[in-house]
């Protein structure tokens, strides 16, 4: 899977997940540039993609992700 259809994909998962079509993340998306991102949802997230990619991040992979451009990154590798 490339990097757009990954980041295409979590474009998906972000717009189902807050229920608002008008949400385009990108690479240097941040949890404050999106309403409603907070520790809970960021929870649900991270098990969302999880579970779309079949992957299971690392804890400290989880806490140390600091926008969705460094997410892309990792599921890549994870995916491989």
């Amino acid at each position: 899977m490339t990097r757009e259809e990954i980041l295409a994909k979590i474009n998906e998962i972000f717009r189902d997940l807050f229920d608002d079509d008008s949400i385009t993340v990108n690479d240097a998306t941040v949890a404050s540039d999106v309403d409603g991102w907070d520790s809970l949802m960021h929870i649900t997230i991270i098990g969302t993609i999880e579970a779309e990619f079949g992957i299971k991040f690392p804890m400290k992979d989880i806490v140390g992700m600091k926008n969705v451009g460094q997410l892309v990154d990792k599921i890549s590798e994870l995916s491989k």
